[in-house]
Order: structure tokens, then sequence, then C-alpha cells
């Protein structure tokens, strides 16, 4: 749980007695590579923390697979439209590498919000964040090409090296051919 807690340290620092009370709805769980771990169709009820390994939300269009987040170690990974309405998500999370993750059971989550006003403004510090970085991710995409998006990647080695240039290329909105003239252009 160390982790867990340096990472919300980083939004908002808990009292000893809101973090044993965030402990006490959380588990640890480990998945194996090429997992599903929420299902398209699945509504939403738990915050992922990624201890180790990496993780994807993926959906279909046209029938074809399109990444749209990927999260590393010390990251969490939510279907937030769906946790915060209740209604089945349109989107899954896959694991694209063996993980040890910290599942918050977001229902306990929220019944700790009245008495622990500090995990409260917590996560809604982290929400935030989120919605900022995918409103980033969204002007990326309307604003840039994808090969300034694929020199974006490049500042992150962890995507590069972690993941299947198959998901790269439907992260950045091409076919991996396209992705492959862009690699040989670099070189």
């Amino acid at each position: 749980m160390n982790e867990l807690f340096a990472y919300f340290d980083q939004f908002y620092p808990q009292t000893p007695e809101a973090k044993l009370a965030l402990a006490g709805v959380c588990n640890v769980i480990f998945l194996k590579k090429g997992e599903i771990l929420q299902p398209i169709g699945h509504t939403c009820k738990t915050i992922y923390f990624i201890k180790s390994g990496v993780a994807r939300i993926y959906y279909y269009k046209d029938g074809t697979d399109i990444t749209e987040y990927f999260a590393f170690e010390n990251n969490l990974i939510v279907r937030v439209e769906s946790l915060f309405t209740g209604m089945p998500s349109k989107k899954a999370i896959q694991i694209l590498e063996d993980a040890e993750m910290v599942a918050i059971q977001a229902t306990s989550l929220f019944e700790l919000y009245d008495t622990f006003p500090r995990i409260e403004r917590l996560f809604r510090l982290i929400f935030e964040a989120a919605h900022v970085e995918t409103i980033h991710r969204m002007e990326s995409i309307q604003f840039h090409t994808a090969e300034e998006r694929y020199q974006a990647l490049l500042l992150h080695p962890d995507i590069i090296q972690r993941i299947p240039l198959k998901h790269i290329a439907s992260y950045l909105g091409i076919t991996q051919v396209s992705l492959s003239r862009i690699r040989a252009l670099r070189r």
C-alpha cells in the first residue's frame, strides 16, 4: 500500500485515520498478460491502482480495436464514465503485462466521503487531473498530426518499449503500416 499512499500524497496527503479507512476498502489483485480486467458492457464499480504492469482502455469502432489510454505503474485506471453514471461501459480494460494492482471498491470509498472529507477532496483532485489529461489528449488528436503525436510519445520511452505497435498505432489513430512509415522516417 506504500505505493498507493505515495501516489495519493502527490495530490492531497491523508491523515493516519484516513489511510486506515482507505486501506479497508482496498485489496491487492494479480492479473496475467492478456486478461480482460473489465469487459465491454461491464458496469465499473472499482478503481484500480497499478503497482506493477501495464493496462489499456480500448473499444471497438467498425470492428476495429482502438486504444484510448495506457496506464503504467503508479497510476490509476478506471472506466470513469461508467463509475459515475452506473451505466455499462462501451470500453474495456485489458492487461498488457502481468500486473499487481490495488482494487479500490468505489461504493465503499464513496461512503467514506462523509466521514473523511480529506478523502473526498483527494479523489476530486485525482479526477480533476484525469479530466485535464483527457482534454489534452483530445486536443492532441484535434490539433496535431499523427507524426507529431508519435514524436510526443517518444518522450515516454515506456510506451514505445512496452506496448505492442498495433496498440500504439490505434492510440495514434493510424494503421500499423502508417506507423511503420513514420518510424522509418525517424531513422
